[in-house]
């Protein structure tokens, strides 16, 4: 019996080779005909080319050539027809499908060139900034802060590209919403340089010296969001969740150490009483490792720190904790009135990517009398600020470019104390609204959106709306609304959130005249407390009033920050959709 097996094993072992033998005859086949089909082709392309070659020569064009040109130009008048600067975009991108007629098949190459083509026309921009000259302390301030505000356009839109490089076009490493996100800072960046100047000929002249750039901007959005179904296939971010929902860069000790006020094991410790290795925020900062895996964590301990704080694009994955938003400060007094623009005025910025900040209070002192006085400038991409504080007057938290999210956090003020245009998510937050000066009316936020497809807005969900003791005996002297708009398309939604009785029954107020109540969105869903009834509110066309559910859904964190990739990694306490 055991012949008999062994007979029968070498039997099938032979029958095997065979197969493999056969196998490898089939593929070695194949080849041989992928090879003459390959040539064939080859000798073809090569003596149509000499043909064209020819006719080209003799200075006519062939029938295939010619109807390809058409269509080519036909698919960039399709594209641009979608832009709200058409004559501009069939410009940019008629050069390069002349050049290649096939570039027309490729919508997302004829975006690639839109951005390549902003950021060519920013260098021009800077170039020509330079005759913008500046007479006056605000004057210079606003040209240095246009310089940095360029380059940060600049650093964005070579995010957008570096993404789309590659021989095939359609392997780019970040989804449709992280390009809606550069593109819309991009914009963002181009108005807060313009705004810096005060009204006058300078101002004009830096309008006109950006016009093609912003332009060719809003140009490109407009192009993502009409491809918005097919880049959403692109490839996702290296960065990746765990199962637990942890991001794989962060280790288990670091984790744990976050979900604490005080963490166990930061990275270093600053203290005023020398008890710590550095006795500044900014010694802290100009020690950090050039290069660092994972997160750095900076621990911060009681004391007042009257420093302003720059946290640039380099320092990238920071976590600053304190031992209380009233307990450790960070302060300043920059202002508007003596000189500084709004965007420098800020006591603490930040621009570097994955930013975090615990149990911190941010101040800027300057008074109500010296106007914008920025507490907090947020430009970082996902970034996150926990059980933090934030006290100024006007101007307090300007949350200026890319995705941000706000949990438990305390922000006062009076007028537009929470601004500008990033997309900002605030969740169980308390907005208290501070006593103005006598004549001023307060607003809580006031959204900067220029164009109707960036991804941006100021979003309270499940917050609270209160005065302050001071405000409170003389509230009725002084009319508070939620909000009004800074720029034309500005877009904020309040849900779930409990509005004291200081709020005006109209609930917003405008801007100036009619200005941006047709464009604007405003919307409101589920709110609580006295100032919540809709009955009085404005009737302005842009004003959506009380929205549904699938509509406020659009604005929690999944849909509108994508934060279900960043905010649960910090292990934050979140709520991922609507309350109820």
């Amino acid at each position: 019996m055991a012949f008999q097996d062994f007979d029968l094993i070498s039997e099938r072992r032979k029958a095997e080779r065979r197969k493999k033998l056969q196998r490898r005859i089939a593929i070695a086949v194949v080849i041989i005909l992928i090879l003459l089909i390959a040539v064939g082709a080859a000798v073809v392309y090569f003596v149509v080319m000499k043909k064209d070659d020819g006719h080209k020569k003799s200075g006519t064009k062939s029938k295939t050539e010619s109807s390809a040109a058409k269509s080519a130009e036909k698919s960039v008048r399709t594209l641009c027809h979608g832009t709200d600067f058409e004559e501009t975009c069939e410009r940019t991108l008629s050069k390069t499908v002349e050049e290649d007629a096939s570039a027309a098949k490729k919508p997302k190459e004829l975006l690639r060139v839109s951005m390549v083509a902003t950021e060519s026309e920013i260098d021009k921009a800077v170039k020509k900034s330079g005759d913008v000259k500046g007479d006056t302390l605000q004057k210079k301030a606003a040209i240095k802060d246009c310089a940095d505000l360029l380059q940060d356009a600049k650093d964005d839109l070579d995010a957008a590209i570096a993404s789309m490089k590659g021989d095939d076009i359609g392997k780019v490493s970040s989804h449709a919403d992280d390009l809606h996100n550069w593109l819309s800072a991009v914009i963002t960046y181009q108005d807060t340089c313009v705004d810096g100047f005060p009204d006058g000929e300078e101002k004009t002249a830096m309008e006109k010296t950006l016009k093609t750039v912003k332009e060719l901007g809003s140009n490109s959005l407009a192009i993502v969001s009409q491809l918005a179904s097919v880049i959403s296939t692109f490839e996702s971010p290296k960065r990746r969740l765990l199962a637990g929902g942890s991001p794989e860069w962060m280790n288990d000790e670091q984790r744990r150490m976050l979900k604490a006020d005080i963490p166990e094991h930061p990275n270093v410790t600053v203290a005023k009483d020398g008890s710590g290795k550095f006795r500044t925020i900014n010694a802290a900062l100009k020690a950090l490792p050039a290069t660092y895996k994972g997160r750095y964590v900076i621990f911060i301990k009681e004391g007042i720190y009257d420093e302003t704080v720059l946290m640039t694009k380099k320092m990238v994955n920071i976590t600053m904790c304190g031992e209380g938003s009233q307990k450790t400060i960070i302060t300043g007094k920059k202002n508007f009135v003596d000189g500084v623009t709004t965007y420098q005025s800020a006591t603490f910025a930040v621009l570097g990517e994955g930013f975090m900040a615990q149990s911190i209070g941010f101040q800027n002192t300057a008074g109500a009398e010296k106007r914008q006085a920025v507490a907090l400038r947020v430009e970082s991409d996902k970034s996150l600020f926990l059980n933090c504080r934030m006290e100024g007057y006007q101007n307090t938290l300007y949350v200026h470019t890319h995705r941000q999210f706000y949990r438990g956090c305390y922000i006062t003020g009076t007028i537009d104390f929470i601004f500008g245009n990033a997309a900002a998510i605030f969740q169980n937050c308390e907005m208290v609204v501070r006593k103005p000066l006598a004549k001023q009316q307060n607003t809580v936020t006031a959204q900067g959106r220029t164009d109707k497809r960036q991804t941006t807005g100021i979003v309270l969900q499940n917050c609270q709306i209160l005065a302050d003791d001071h405000l409170v005996p003389v509230k009725a002297k002084f009319k508070s609304y939620l909000g009004r708009p800074w720029k034309e398309f500005s877009r904020t939604i309040v849900m779930e959130t409990e509005i004291g009785d200081l709020i005006d029954p109209e609930g917003w107020t405008p801007w100036s005249g009619d200005f941006a109540l047709k464009t604007l969105y405003y919307a409101e869903f589920q709110n609580t407390g006295p100032g919540s009834t809709l009955l009085k509110r404005v009737k302005w066309p842009g004003y959506q009033g009380a929205i549904k559910i699938d509509e406020a859904t659009r604005y929690t964190v999944v849909p509108f920050i994508q934060g279900d990739t960043w905010v649960k990694a910090l292990d934050c306490p979140v709520r991922l959709g609507l309350t109820s």
